[in-house]
């Protein structure tokens, strides 16, 4: 008698675990969406990159500061970028020792929405010259605010009358700012050039 032939039952493909979908699907660790995000809470483990799980236990000193080395290359050439298409009143954030999902986080102000745009695809582009990947981008849609994500530092642009009224240093108010170097005209504000729309 010929032996039955089995056939082993084929395994359906499972969805691949972690993939999110849409381009700001970045884990926000706390944040929600819009520019008047709540401080994350500290984790146990110390950020060795996006999705990282290293305990503490496993990374040294060194690898602690290149890594906050290597972000805050990042967020001086942001700041770069933003002054060269004359945006105003930059701040730079170090959240290193409170934040699980950045290092650091640059603010800076547009007198127009035509110009917060310009600023946020001159940072985009010269930070993608530089073989930096931009890993998720938000915003209003209307030049009035926007969120780029590069890892080690998050930049916010906005038209200057919606950051004053969202106010999002406020949400860092004990992180030290970090000093930057800043042409006299990009400290000032033209008030007479802006329009205080309720945002």
């Amino acid at each position: 008698m010929k032996a039955k032939k089995t056939r082993a039952a084929k395994a359906k493909p499972s969805p691949s675990k972690g993939k999110t979908s849409g381009p700001t699907s970045r884990p926000q660790s706390g944040r929600r969406a819009g520019p008047k995000a709540s401080k994350p809470k500290r984790r146990p483990e110390a950020r060795a990159g996006a999705g990282a799980t290293t305990s503490l236990s496993t990374v040294s000193n060194a690898d602690i500061a290149a890594r906050i080395g290597e972000s805050r290359a990042k967020a001086d050439v942001a700041i770069e970028a933003a002054l060269d298409k004359k945006g105003l009143l930059p701040v730079l954030i170090d959240v290193s020792d409170a934040a699980t999902y950045t290092d650091f986080i640059a603010i800076v102000s547009g007198r127009s929405d035509r110009q917060v745009d310009a600023i946020a695809e001159h940072v985009v582009a010269t930070l993608k010259k530089q073989g930096r990947v931009l890993l998720g981008r938000e915003g209003s849609g209307n030049g009035r605010w926007t969120l780029l994500d590069f890892g080690g530092v998050v930049v916010h642009v906005f038209y200057h009358p919606v950051r004053e009224f969202y106010d999002i240093e406020s949400l860092w108010i004990d992180a030290p700012r970090v000093k930057l170097d800043v042409p006299a005209e990009a400290m000032h504000v033209q008030e007479e050039s802006l329009f205080y729309d309720q945002p």
